[in-house]
């Protein structure tokens, strides 16, 4: 399967997670800074939290781990959790805004 493919795939689960405090899910949210792929069958996603403190960190880390880990031909998952650059609301999808009313 391509990358491009497997990429599509993960993002597709990748929106099946929600932050809880935020009716929208993490992609849209512009959460996801970067998803790669070391070898053809493992894939790191680069992703943060709306606030550093957010007391279910482990739970949507473990979420996105558990969601892409169920994409075919997917056998490893590393998420990295990082705060660098820190998320902004300019970050959502026109998406996220419309579902959370931003700037209207």
């Amino acid at each position: 399967m391509s990358e491009t493919l497997l990429k599509d795939l993960i993002i597709e689960k990748l929106k099946t997670v929600y932050d809880p405090e935020v009716p929208s899910d993490i992609w849209e949210l512009g959460l996801v800074y970067d998803i790669r792929f070391p070898k053809s069958d493992e894939v790191i996603i680069e992703m943060t939290l709306t606030a550093p403190g957010c007391p279910i960190a482990d739970e949507l880390v473990q979420q996105v781990h558990d969601v892409v880990l169920e994409v075919e031909g997917i056998n490893s998952v590393t998420v990295d959790l990082v705060f660098e650059p820190m998320w902004t609301p300019d970050r959502m999808s026109e998406i996220a805004k419309l579902e959370l009313g931003y700037g209207l």
